[in-house]
């Protein structure tokens, strides 16, 4: 399976002036733990990486110090969210025909759900990990109005992976393109072309790393966790450490 990393964006609401994913959690930066997951898990074989080239020096230097067996590419991003997967689309290799997309952000991803969602994306056109909401949710106007309370059994809060067709989600993207769609996921490109996308279970603890209080809680599970399950050289880095962590 191949897997795409956006990976281009600016921390501003991590009060930083810099790539997030360059940020340290635990001994690694962030991008370091989302790499090892995938290199763990035994569906990916193909990793790229799109990120501003002005960070591929520093991304480079984490590649060499983590010596991934899989072969990793960096991918020139985009302005946009949208614009960079557009970019990691036309930079897969050409016997791509089902590609897992996922934010170098969520960190804590785990092999096992990489490896669901690669099994799943082979039975349907495109997919997204997400989990049911906990919370009542108020959908509210511009006055702070209440509008509507939906029923939360039918809602879900997305996550990535994301999981599709490579040929389908090329076309979608095309389109989005020609109608000048603004879209924060490639599931909102197909929905809008009116192609189904199914949901699959992901993980509660699968958060996005976008503040600083997301920091402290990605640290909190890491720790908690253990880092084996992450690969092999965050396994020996464990064992060095003991059970107390750093």
């Amino acid at each position: 399976m191949y897997l795409l990393i956006p990976a281009a964006g600016i921390g501003k609401r991590m009060g930083s002036n810099r790539n997030k994913l360059l940020l340290r959690v635990r001994s690694q930066p962030i991008i370091a733990w989302t790499l090892l997951a995938a290199e763990a898990a035994s569906t990916i074989s193909w990793i790229g990486i799109i990120s501003q080239s002005s960070d591929w020096p520093e991304f480079n230097a984490i590649l060499a110090d983590l010596k991934l067996t899989k072969p990793v590419e960096l991918i020139q991003g985009g302005s946009t969210r949208q614009e960079s997967v557009y970019n990691g689309l036309q930079s897969l290799p050409i016997a791509a025909e089902q590609v897992l997309i996922h934010d170098g952000a969520r960190c804590l991803v785990t092999p096992d759900l990489f490896n669901s969602c690669a099994e799943a994306i082979r039975h349907c056109p495109g997919l997204i990990a997400g989990v049911p909401v906990k919370d009542t949710i108020k959908v509210v106007n511009e006055q702070g109005i209440i509008q509507e309370t939906p029923d939360r059994r039918q809602l879900w809060a997305a996550q990535t992976p994301q999981g599709f067709d490579v040929k389908l989600l090329k076309q979608c993207h095309a389109e989005g393109v020609r109608q000048d769609w603004e879209v924060t996921d490639d599931a909102a490109l197909f929905e809008k072309c009116g192609i189904e996308v199914r949901i699959v279970e992901g993980e509660e603890t699968n958060l996005k790393v976008t503040t600083p209080q997301d920091l402290a809680i990605a640290e909190f599970i890491l720790t908690n966790r253990g880092t084996g399950e992450q690969g092999s050289r965050g396994a020996e880095e464990q064992r060095s450490r003991g059970a107390g962590g750093e």
